[in-house]
């Protein structure tokens, strides 16, 4: 079992494919697309917020106020223009003459006599591009409703300043977050670990195992391993312990890589928060994720060996685990699910459990007794598919179809 595994080992650390899925990929090529995405992420947020609106407005006399703090606003740009009903606005906006149209109905503010209530509407397309046209128009529009409301208040003859205030804001809701810093960057930490680490494990010991089984097939070699004098239950673990080494291999680079990357963002940028609430996650939880990856990796291992064993050739065999990858991120997307906790029935679903372990553990409000509720029904499951795949492996229908 021994000498076939070191074998295996050897072809794997020869093979540059493979190795570029098992180390490159996590060391560099995934922070490179982690960091150019946050970077174009972080620049078109910055040019949305930064861009020039123009924009076009109706009746703009009647609510003078509204409409001067609208133009001597650095994000928007008067279109002089004639539109003089609120279709013409409309359409200008679906033609792109305009990013936004403001169309105002009601009564005349500062007329007497009028107790109707202005009606200010923005006109904007707001699924055309990422934009802050809304939430722009809704602070200017803040501040110009509370000077309206104050002068209606000295009409009705409250002239005090205080009493103004508190008839416009009788109660105060003051929000308390209990959440410490762990809970809080752990929340977010968690919602992003398991979708990079879980496909990671079952990346790096996909190509090994297609070219461990399928790829044995093609070249010919796996008769000549038949006629050695080791059993077929000996081989089909040699070659599961080679795949399992793989795709543990590849989830530690993984860790490691965002490890020295966040050292190296420390350097550059202000992280210190981050850093110290990784400081806070015990030894013993990191030593938990590493654990709940294990059996999984088991798991996984064994599906796509057996997979393999089975695929006539290289192409095959990709073809067959090509819709494993999307399978995998049907329970990861369940675990993200709002109200989605930790619990006895939840530990018992299979990347379910250890996607919502790895978000409490990085929390730090984990119950350790479904940890191991989890390690127990993981384990349970891959050697159950270890031993299918030894009885795959054993077939002359699937070795030789």
């Amino acid at each position: 079992m021994f000498e076939v595994f070191k074998k295996e080992i050897k072809e794997l650390l020869r093979d540059k494919k493979t190795l570029l899925f098992i180390i490159a990929l996590p060391l560099l090529i995934f922070p490179l697309i982690f960091g150019v995405l946050g970077y174009f992420m972080v620049q078109a947020q910055v040019e949305a917020d930064q861009e020039v609106h123009k924009y076009a407005i109706i009746a703009r006399q009647d609510i003078k106020e509204f409409s001067d703090k609208v133009f001597y606003h650095k994000n928007f740009n008067l279109v002089e223009a004639e539109y003089t009903v609120r279709d013409e606005l409309i359409q200008a906006v679906k033609d792109e003459d305009i990013d936004v149209g403001i169309y105002t109905t009601g009564a005349v503010a500062g007329s007497s006599g009028h107790d109707a209530p202005i009606e200010i509407e923005i006109l904007f397309n707001n699924a055309s591009r990422i934009n802050y046209i809304s939430e722009k128009l809704t602070e200017i529009f803040s501040e110009y409703k509370h000077v309206e409301q104050l002068k209606k208040l000295s009409i009705y003859g409250i002239a005090n300043g205080k009493d103004k205030e508190l008839i416009l804001d009788p109660v105060k809701l003051i929000e308390t977050d209990t959440a410490n810093a762990r809970e809080s960057i752990g929340e977010k930490l968690g919602m992003l670990l398991p979708y990079l680490l879980i496909p990671l494990v079952l990346t790096g010991a996909t190509y090994p195992a297609i070219d461990l089984g399928a790829g044995e097939k093609e070249r010919g070699t796996l008769e000549t391993l038949l006629l050695t004098p080791i059993t077929r239950t000996q081989i089909v673990i040699g070659k599961f312990l080679t795949i399992f080494s793989a795709s543990i291999a590849t989830s530690l680079f993984t860790v490691a890589s965002l490890g020295l990357w966040i050292v190296i963002a420390k350097s550059i940028f202000s992280a210190e928060t981050i850093i110290d609430v990784i400081a806070i996650i015990g030894a013993y939880d990191l030593f938990l994720i590493l654990l709940l990856l294990l059996p999984l990796a088991c798991i996984f291992s064994s599906v796509v060996l057996a997979i393999s064993i089975y695929s006539r050739t290289f192409k095959e065999a990709q073809n067959y685990l090509g819709p494993l990858s999307i399978i995998v991120f049907v329970p990861l997307a369940i675990s993200m699910m709002p109200n989605m906790e930790l619990t006895l029935k939840t530990s018992l679903i299979p990347i379910v459990n250890i996607s919502l372990a790895i978000q409490e553990l990085l929390k730090g409000t984990v119950d350790y007794n479904f940890v191991y509720t989890i390690l127990l029904s993981t384990v349970f499951i891959g050697v159950t598919t270890l031993l299918f795949c030894v009885h795959w492996f054993k077939k002359e229908s699937v070795l030789f179809r």
